[in-house]
């Protein structure tokens, strides 16, 4: 009985563990991917760099979960809203001229909850 005991209580813990979300992205995280952006958002550049790109794509596989492109669009807003010269249109079209789908906005007028 108390083997029975035991292996429930350790198939309850793994269920439990395999249920819980993993870490949330942190803002340092998405912040060094996206900086070599910066001249193309602010207009300095009339292209992403090669650099930024791989920065787009970086963020993509930082956040694989809903909770985790949440997290990752809170820190692109906050860290948007720092460069009040951000061209809105450019930072919507980063992704596209990248060639990479991410399913977070870039921008520092949307609502990361939805």
């Amino acid at each position: 009985m108390k083997g029975a005991v035991t292996a429930v209580l350790v198939v309850v813990g793994l269920v439990q563990l395999m249920a819980m979300p993993g870490e949330a992205v942190d803002c340092g995280q998405v912040n060094s991917a996206l900086a070599s952006c910066i001249p193309f958002l602010t207009g300095a550049d009339t292209a992403p760099s090669a650099a930024c790109c791989g920065g787009v794509k970086n963020l993509k596989a930082l956040a694989p979960t809903t909770a985790d492109r949440r997290a990752a669009c809170d820190c692109v807003k906050a860290a948007a809203s720092h460069y009040p010269n951000i061209n809105e249109d450019s930072a919507s079209s980063l992704p596209k001229k990248c060639a990479v789908e991410v399913n977070i906005p870039i921008s520092k007028n949307t609502n990361c909850q939805k």
